[in-house]
């Protein structure tokens, strides 16, 4: 068994001047060392935030108080506007027709995104402007797991898929369609001119 080492008394010195300038982090008792004011005499102000009384079944304003991403439709309604302001004004009313949709319901991740990729490229070397992307609103299931599944898998993605390469370059603006074409459930995609 090794015996312990005992300080010097230069170590012991050094030791103690540093444990003076420690502050413990909390007393025995629980309370808490905040709670003094410092050996200087001055405290400093209170910056928490006092919680207000709850009483069971009253409602919470929960405004503000999250970091969960905005919802799709925010999230595209928020995009910067990338066309023309009049056009995307018919669009978002309905009155632009698509001039080619494809339908993407019951297709897996791996069977869409080839089919999206094929789509959208050879609508632009056709000179579409206008093209509608039919995603569904996706299945509500309840796979038991801890965790939620998003609703609507395809819905969520190809918005991501129209902002990369190779498509990204090719994508003018995203916009949800208007309910005469799909709603919710489906885009609009309007596609740069070929250059």
């Amino acid at each position: 068994m090794k015996r312990p080492r005992h300080l010097s008394p230069e170590e012991r010195d050094l030791w103690d001047r540093v444990a003076r300038t420690a502050k413990p982090l909390e007393e025995r008792s629980g309370s808490r060392l905040t709670d003094r004011p410092p050996p200087g005499g001055k405290s400093e102000p209170d910056t928490t935030t006092p919680v207000s009384p709850f009483r069971v079944g009253e409602k919470i304003d929960h405004s503000g108080d999250h970091d969960l991403l905005p919802s799709l439709s925010d999230q595209l309604g928020q995009a910067p506007l990338a066309m023309d302001r009049k056009t995307h004004g018919k669009l978002k009313r309905g009155k632009l027709r698509p001039e080619a949709r494809l339908d993407l319901h019951g297709m897996t991740l791996a069977q869409a995104h080839p089919e999206l990729m094929s789509f959208i490229l050879s609508s632009q070397a056709a000179g579409r402007r206008l093209v509608l992307v039919i995603t569904g609103k996706g299945k509500h299931r309840d796979t038991g797991d801890p965790i939620p599944t998003r609703l609507g898998v395809l819905r969520h993605q190809v918005p991501q898929w129209l902002r990369m390469p190779p498509l990204g370059p090719v994508v003018l603006q995203v916009s949800e369609a208007h309910a005469r074409h799909g709603g919710y459930g489906a885009f609009y995609v309007y596609l740069r001119r070929r250059g």
